[in-house]
């Protein structure tokens, strides 16, 4: 849906532990040029810690410096050390809540623009749900 509206870099998202998508995946990215954004609300949820793993070990067979990692992977969490990390509140629905810091991908995708726009459209239509009459929603 959002695809016409892309000004930024691809996105790729991998969210299940599939060890074939995150290989095609890695295949279609450039390890100097990609940023691994990793969202969780906890970070305990185990597929997410499985990709993030499988993620940062195959940049650092490749980038063969762990000191660049920080360069390349972000986190999205309520949860963890706040150093490279994107943080939302407790309260937030985790990964599904794009209004939140895990709506980064889709503002570096379509631009920050575009997503400001996106935001505009989402409190508009929370005003019209909140005081439109019954017939009007």
């Amino acid at each position: 849906a959002l695809k016409p509206y892309q000004t930024g870099p691809n996105v790729h998202f991998v969210s299940n532990i599939d060890g074939t998508h995150m290989a095609t995946t890695l295949k279609k990215v450039n390890p100097e040029t990609t940023l691994f954004i990793i969202a969780s609300k906890t970070f305990t949820t185990q597929e997410t810690i499985t990709n993030a793993t499988t993620a940062k070990e195959w940049f650092l067979n490749v980038a063969k410096d762990p000191s660049t990692v920080a360069k390349h992977f972000v986190a999205l969490s309520t949860n963890g050390p706040k150093k490279n990390m994107f943080e939302f509140w407790d309260w937030v629905g985790g990964r599904y809540s794009l209004w939140s810091a895990i709506g980064l991908s889709i503002a570096v995708h379509i631009g920050f623009d575009n997503f400001e726009k996106l935001l505009s459209g989402a409190h508009f239509m929370d005003k019209h749900f909140q005081t439109a009459d019954l017939d009007k929603n």
